[in-house]
């Protein structure tokens, strides 16, 4: 999508700051500064924002060959309006953009290719936008099984594009290819079956300072939350990790379970950071580190987010890692 990022409240007008966003291409951006090979298959409309979005990315380095181009629709549009020092509203223009109207032969060219990709990566908000999205996301999962390569979804639910029951009839589906999930506390419920790992209340959407449109961090026990991960863990699932905001994350897989602290910074604008967060800990593990070198890393990029303004512009570079210092070391249980 491109980005408008206004000043105050929309209803005064204003300026406005003119950049790209969206989910997976924030975690491509991310990956690309981090030293690694990625390519973005999606869909912009044949217009002069959809060129800024395609531009955007290749000069962070992302391979776009597998972009198409829809002349029948629009390039997506988002509109940031910062309300509060931690609250910004998001007003999403995706109905009937170029996004919604994904189809599957994006997913499979980038699979054509003479050399499979070693990890898909996923997020919940593509299958948000349509039928056809859908169509598109489960065909590339379907690939990714065919050529055994490595799959990592990221929940990321936007209340503003689906309902929960919505996004679970999808991620429930999406479960048993899913070799890394990657969600808050709230939104493991959407990945798993009733009944299965259920102790208790399920958490519902509860607000949480950014975006203002995603499930929010509740005080849920950890019991609660390990539970839920052993369930699916049980599915298939190898790594369940979960994202905690200001209190880390913890990462659950058949060995037990890792948490790491978050990172100590100043709090600039939370947007994004769950996505530097994915990208961080998807580069640890293209680099073999072990689940408690994936967590530091996942912690050190989504500080960097959090420090900075913007969707992926404060994402650090391999050599930029180091600038937060050692932190402390891994709690494992």
């Amino acid at each position: 999508m491109v980005a408008l990022r206004g000043d105050g409240p929309l209803k005064l007008g204003g300026t406005m700051a003119v950049s790209v966003a969206g989910a997976e291409s924030n975690v491509a951006i991310g990956l690309a500064r981090l030293g690694h090979t990625v390519r973005w298959a999606g869909a912009v409309g044949d217009d002069e924002a959809g060129e800024l979005v395609l531009r955007t990315l290749r000069a962070e380095g992302v391979d776009v060959r597998d972009a198409g181009r829809d002349p029948g629709a629009p390039t997506g549009l988002l509109l940031f309006e910062p309300r509060l020092p931690e609250v910004t509203r998001v007003h999403y223009y995706r109905a009937g953009s170029a996004g919604s109207r994904l189809g599957t032969d994006a997913v499979e060219r980038a699979f054509a290719a003479a050399a499979p990709p070693r990890v898909l990566h996923l997020t919940g908000v593509t299958p948000a936008l349509g039928a056809g999205a859908r169509a598109a996301c489960a065909r590339a999962l379907e690939l990714a099984r065919e050529h055994s390569v490595r799959v990592c979804v990221d929940v990321n639910f936007r209340s503003r594009l689906w309902s929960r029951e919505d996004a679970a009839a999808v991620l429930r589906d999406w479960a048993s290819y899913t070799d890394v999930l990657i969600a808050s506390d709230d939104e493991l419920p959407l990945c798993l079956r009733a009944g299965l790992g259920d102790r208790g209340e399920r958490g519902g959407p509860a607000g949480r300072a950014g975006r203002g449109d995603q499930a929010g961090n509740g005080d849920r026990s950890g019991a609660q939350i390990a539970d839920q991960a052993a369930g699916l863990l049980g599915l298939g699932v190898r790594e369940v990790v979960v994202k905690l905001g200001a209190r880390g994350a913890t990462a659950y897989t058949g060995e037990g379970e890792v948490h790491r602290p978050a990172r100590t910074v100043r709090a600039i604008d939370a947007v994004g950071a769950g996505d530097a967060f994915v990208a961080g800990y998807l580069s640890a593990l293209l680099d073999g580190a072990d689940v408690a070198g994936r967590l530091e890393r996942a912690v050190t990029t989504g500080a960097f987010a959090v420090a900075s303004r913007g969707d992926w512009e404060g994402a650090p570079t391999r050599a930029e890692l180091g600038m937060l210092g050692a932190g402390d070391g891994a709690v494992l249980r």
